[in-house]
């Protein structure tokens, strides 16, 4: 796919590191094009293989998938936000790669609670009865109702919706109240309930409940896993929260203001060994997975560089920057110890020249503490050869597709620019 025009000026915005309207819109709407197309593959999916689905399974997602029809016709934003969430992707990919069979009906049941997650948040009046496996029920980017049956009955109304245990016993529902009906924002009470937090000045939630906010098994070698809820600390989280998006306002608004935008979750991971860990999932962009940053200047770096890998990868499905490639053509790069694959490369480079960007303008930032000037100079001047390096990599290689050459071309010359200016770059 080429793109002209506009979109070509977006992709060079993007080269640049840097958020313009143009390619922000650009990004939301490839990101959402994706989720489309993978919630009809799944779809086709189910179809497909029907006798292999178990019946009920079959008849709830059916009347799951009519719901979310009706839901979007009455409320599309509401819809498209939730599908764009970020453990919506991490859903999809988990079940589109399930084995047909018991794993498969597993994660179907998921869409009942997407279903009755958007008829919450968009006030459509609606009675549905949902799996809560283990006793828990999950509302994407909403919270979590801890139960002591296996189904949850819920009953949404225009502005209340009430989660009954389904179950000889039924205390009195928690319910969650349609607190702003232009957002879909919702606000739960009772015993059971537990909602996620909203991260000062963003739309992102603190998301350590969400069955599908990390792979099973793990993330990275050694994999390292979600922090459980009851040992979150949320009151840390907030805390670093602000003060990195802080300490990114001081250095550069607009990047803070392009984070406080396009980072949908952060998502507490396990520590393991000494400083903090961040990754990114490709299925789940505008999700932060991170242990506990140190600081505020880890915390900005971290959420720069990761929300530079979302960025790519959602551009990558796009417009392919680079083809699969030889298994055993893998290269060296200053950051890691480890060899890397092409696309390990161009990924490397696009989110440490985002970090070589901050630190440059870190430098010559005012009215930031000199302590983060003096070590935002000390990791540029490191990491800013490295980033160098790397780009010669790439722009040797075989392996980038035209629109993935020019894209490297274009962060070449910021590069050599960030080298160039005495004072912050433009």
């Amino acid at each position: 796919m080429t793109l002209d025009g506009p979109r070509a000026a977006a992709l060079g915005a993007l080269a640049r590191t840097r958020s313009e309207p143009g390619s922000a819109v650009l990004l939301r709407s490839a990101l959402h094009a994706r989720r489309l197309l993978l919630l009809k593959a799944l779809l086709v999916r189910v179809e497909r293989h029907r006798d292999a689905v178990d019946a009920a399974v079959f008849r709830r997602f059916g009347a799951a998938w009519r719901l979310l029809e009706r839901v979007e016709r009455r409320r599309p934003e509401v819809v498209e936000d939730l599908l764009d969430y970020p453990t919506t992707g991490g859903w999809l990919a988990t079940a589109l790669a399930a084995p047909v069979g018991p794993a498969l009906d597993r994660h179907l049941a998921r869409l009942d609670v997407l279903a009755v997650t958007a008829a919450l948040r968009s006030g459509c009046p609606t009675t549905l009865t949902v799996d809560a496996p283990g006793g828990l029920l999950v509302l994407p980017g909403v919270g979590r109702l801890r139960t002591g049956a296996d189904r949850v009955r819920v009953r949404s109304g225009t502005h209340t919706g009430r989660l009954h245990s389904d179950g000889p016993e039924r205390a009195a529902p928690d319910v969650l109240l349609l607190t702003d009906p232009r957002t879909g924002a919702l606000v739960g009470r009772g015993p059971g309930w537990t909602g996620l937090p909203v991260l000062s000045g963003s739309a992102a939630r603190l998301d350590d409940l969400d069955p599908y906010r990390v792979p099973v098994g793990g993330i990275g070698s050694p994999p390292r896993g979600a922090t459980d809820h009851d040992v979150t600390d949320r009151a840390a989280w907030s805390a670093r929260w602000e003060s990195g998006l802080e300490l990114l306002h001081r250095t550069d608004p607009s990047r803070a203001g392009e984070v406080r935008r396009a980072v949908r979750a952060i998502v507490p991971l396990v520590p393991c060994g000494p400083g903090s860990y961040g990754a990114t999932l490709s299925a789940a962009p505008g999700a932060v997975l991170t242990s506990l940053p140190a600081d505020a200047p880890d915390m900005a770096e971290t959420l720069v560089h990761e929300l530079h890998h979302s960025k790519l990868a959602t551009l990558h499905e796009l417009v392919p920057l680079y083809r699969p490639g030889r298994a055993a053509a893998v290269h060296r790069v200053g950051w890691r110890a480890d060899p890397r694959p092409v696309s390990g490369v161009f990924h490397g480079v696009y989110a440490h020249l985002a970090l070589s960007d901050l630190w440059r303008r870190a430098t010559a930032a005012e009215g930031v503490p000199a302590a983060w000037r003096t070590r935002a100079g000390r990791q540029f001047e490191r990491v800013h050869d490295q980033v160098g390096e790397a780009l010669s990599i790439l722009l040797e290689s075989d392996e980038l597709t035209n629109e993935g050459r020019k894209f490297a071309h274009q962060m070449k010359r910021h590069h050599a620019s960030l080298k160039a200016a005495p004072g912050a770059p433009g």
